[in-house]
């Protein structure tokens, strides 16, 4: 039976807030995700092969992931 924690991290992302303004609108049009808004955090949720492509989106608009 696969472990929870490890199919949550490979289908979402937690990121600072602050950390998707201004590009959240072209994550959700580029990408098949649902980013979903906290007082602090916002989780990038979608399938593995999506959650990847984010990653390296996100890396190469500079933001930072654990």
């Amino acid at each position: 039976m696969p472990d929870p924690a490890r199919l949550r991290d490979s289908t979402q992302i937690v990121v600072p807030r602050h950390a998707v303004e201004g590009i959240r609108e072209r994550l959700e049009a580029e990408y098949t995700v649902t980013v979903v808004e906290t007082e602090t955090h916002c989780r990038i949720i979608g399938s593995p092969v999506e959650i990847k492509a984010v990653n390296d989106y996100l890396a190469r608009q500079g933001v930072a992931l654990a």
